[in-house]
């Protein structure tokens, strides 16, 4: 097996460099190959510092949804002063989005080393690679990774296990995630303790995302200055995003925090159609109106002004021949069904919203209000966070596509042609690396 050091990438891609096949680096050579070896290795009980300081100047924030900063997790685990675990958070059940499932796939090793970073940082014995029981590929690429790396004895003492976890958007939440891996239901709360107090087997647990650890893998390879020579001062690096709906070539692509919408859609073909709106950060995003989106850049402090977020990084272009009530009625009924059914707001609140919003689609009105009342009801009354996120979305559908409300309910017409855009609860088909 080659050990050569492998000279940093300066330009995209990162994480998607040596995809460009249908097998890309599954394999252990063909990963090393590319990257160059991982030389950081995971000592039990003795924390890197140097390491936690690199990935600090690095400034990156989880790369799941909540970008919260990748170092404040680790103080946070290492303030429990107990011996820790690592979880990586691989299940991806958000129906728009495959990036976690493409680096899955096509790059195995890059997330395996991700988890030995956080293991190295916090002086962790185990890393816990999570994946969904419907993602079988991405678990027999895993697996087959993990029998070759035992086989060649590359993680030393660390113990890697790949769990098996049940289907769901909810499952995501760390939590959740979590409670299932101690052999409970798989459902997020809010309560204390949180995971870097008590998590897997009652550890202090560093939860991150399949996608950040592969960022790790990188950063721990070509430093926090390399990292930080794309992106922006306050969002830096690259990031994967799932483009979908009325594009060209519909798929997984990685792109500079900070790059311009309009850019990632040129990269993707262009438009297959004329856009209505984008729907951007997934089934917890916003939607915001095609004419407000020139010169739009993907970072959360551009999207911050327009109400929304990158969130979940999944964007869909809808094209006009869709209509944007109907789409987010389908979705609202979705959300409903995937609650966690542990608290009123979700299951009452967003079953009377995804009710509403279908009536709405229907040309009736008369819930309206109630609509928008309820709105205002659930959110930030939930056991998590599944009925703000729910109710973020139906809101802004509710703006932007107010045009739409008023051809349903006065003039008694749709604008759509029927054909669903939105995958539900299919994910959505599977993108191609660029």
């Amino acid at each position: 097996m080659t050990t050569t050091h492998k000279t940093a990438p300066t330009t995209l891609p990162r994480l998607l460099g040596g995809l460009e096949h249908a097998d890309g680096l599954a394999t252990l050579d063909r990963h090393v190959g590319f990257h160059g070896a991982l030389t950081v290795a995971a000592q039990p009980g003795r924390p890197n510092d140097m390491l936690r300081e690199s990935v600090r100047a690095s400034g990156l924030g989880g790369r799941g949804g909540a970008n919260f900063p990748v170092a404040r997790k680790v103080d946070a685990v290492l303030g429990e002063r107990r011996r820790p675990v690592v979880l990586i958070n691989a299940t991806e059940g958000e129906p728009p989005s495959r990036k976690d499932h493409v680096l899955l796939r096509g790059a195995p090793h890059l997330v395996i080393d991700g988890g030995v970073v956080c293991a190295a940082m916090v002086g962790a014995h185990e890393v816990i690679i999570a994946v969904e029981a419907g993602s079988q590929r991405e678990f027999a690429a895993l697996d087959q990774a993990l029998a070759e790396r035992e086989r060649r004895h590359v993680d030393g003492r660390l113990k890697i296990i790949l769990e098996i976890v049940p289907d769901g958007f909810v499952i995501g939440e760390e939590r959740a995630l979590i409670n299932a891996l101690n052999g409970g239901p798989g459902k997020p709360t809010y309560a204390p303790p949180r995971p870097f107090q008590k998590g897997v087997g009652g550890a202090p647990t560093l939860v991150q995302n399949a996608e950040t650890a592969a960022q790790l893998a990188l950063i721990a390879r070509h430093g926090a200055d390399w990292f930080r020579s794309l992106g922006t001062d306050a969002e830096p690096g690259s990031a994967l995003v799932t483009l979908t709906g009325a594009v060209a070539h519909p798929g997984v692509y990685e792109i500079p925090l900070g790059a311009l919408l309009d850019d990632l859609v040129a990269a993707a073909g262009g438009l297959s159609a004329p856009a209505r709106a984008y729907l951007i950060g997934g089934y917890f995003g916003t939607w915001i109106d095609a004419a407000r989106t020139s010169g739009l850049r993907l970072s959360n402090a551009d999207l911050a002004p327009l109400g929304g977020g990158l969130g979940a990084r999944a964007i869909v272009a809808l094209p006009e021949s869709a209509c944007g009530l109907t789409e987010t009625a389908r979705v609202a009924r979705y959300l409903s069904e995937q609650s966690a059914g542990q608290c009123g707001p979700c299951v009452h609140g967003l079953a009377a919203i995804a009710g509403g919003m279908e009536l709405l689609a229907r040309g009736d009105g008369r819930q309206l209000p109630d609509i928008e009342r309820w709105i205002g009801l659930v959110t930030g009354r939930g056991a998590c966070r599944h009925p703000d996120g729910s109710a973020k979305l139906v809101g802004s559908a509710l703006t932007v596509f107010a045009d739409e409300v008023r051809r349903h309910t006065v003039d008694r017409k749709c604008t759509g042609n029927g054909t669903p855009v939105l995958p539900i609860p299919k994910r959505a088909a599977t993108g191609r690396t660029a």
